[in-house]
């Protein structure tokens, strides 16, 4: 179990059962219905699953694991159409990780995900630190780097074929968004791999752009008019 004084630092408060970080000033996820985001933007902005079914592994990076949703949605989809023999390795980088009892109150809404998140619960570390690593079933990896992104994604040897761009919003998170970590999100992927993002501000979709990516805006998520999706060429 999670030592409860290690993500002090976060500052997290409840907004109606719903994580609210007062130090970026942002919710954890959508307040129209989170798992519906992740489909909308992570997963169908990735055309995943669909392109699972012609890999042997598949790899895909996120800036921000927060409560785990959407890897945990992203595990429950590919329990459900994993090809045979493929293998998913999902890393994130997380700077304040959330205790075990604030990620089951944030994902307790979802009770069909209750067996992913007790799996990941099980496992999680006492004090989180570094780089934690997990075999979880399915032929499912889940690597998790603790610390700020901007350090701890250069240390990572391997590269994404999707990528989830899912830090807190640009205004109030500008570190997880520059030239300088999008760029290093690019020499990250393999070509012809993708991105996908809730937000659609300019300078952002500029960074992305200059780091080396074909970027296009598309509609967002419950109301929101635009979302990013992108790949790196050839």
């Amino acid at each position: 179990m999670v030592d409860e004084d290690s993500a002090k630092d976060n500052r997290l408060r409840w907004d109606n059962d719903m994580p609210y970080s007062t130090v970026f000033g942002d919710h954890y996820y959508s307040k129209a219905d989170g798992r519906a985001e992740c489909n909308h933007v992570f997963l169908n902005g990735n055309d995943l699953p669909a392109r699972w079914s012609n890999a042997e592994t598949f790899t895909i990076g996120e800036l921000g694991f927060g409560t785990g949703l959407n890897f945990l949605e992203t595990w429950r989809q590919w329990r459900e159409c994993r090809p045979r023999g493929g293998r998913l390795n999902f890393v994130s980088f997380e700077r304040f990780p959330l205790t075990v009892r604030e990620m089951e109150k944030a994902l307790g809404v979802w009770s069909d995900l209750a067996p992913f998140v007790r799996k990941l619960t099980e496992v999680w570390p006492a004090r989180p630190d570094d780089l934690a690593s997990f075999e979880l079933g399915d032929a499912v990896t889940l690597d998790i780097f603790f610390g700020d992104v901007k350090d701890r994604l250069p240390q990572w040897s391997g590269k994404a074929d999707a990528w989830f761009l899912d830090g807190f919003a640009p205004a109030r998170n500008r570190h997880m968004w520059s030239d300088i970590l999008m760029q290093s999100v690019f020499e990250h992927t393999v070509a012809r791999g993708t991105f996908a993002t809730y937000t659609a501000a300019g300078w952002v979709r500029r960074n992305l752009s200059n780091a080396g990516f074909v970027v296009r805006k598309v509609p967002g998520f419950a109301g929101k008019r635009d979302m990013t999706r992108g790949y790196r060429p050839d």
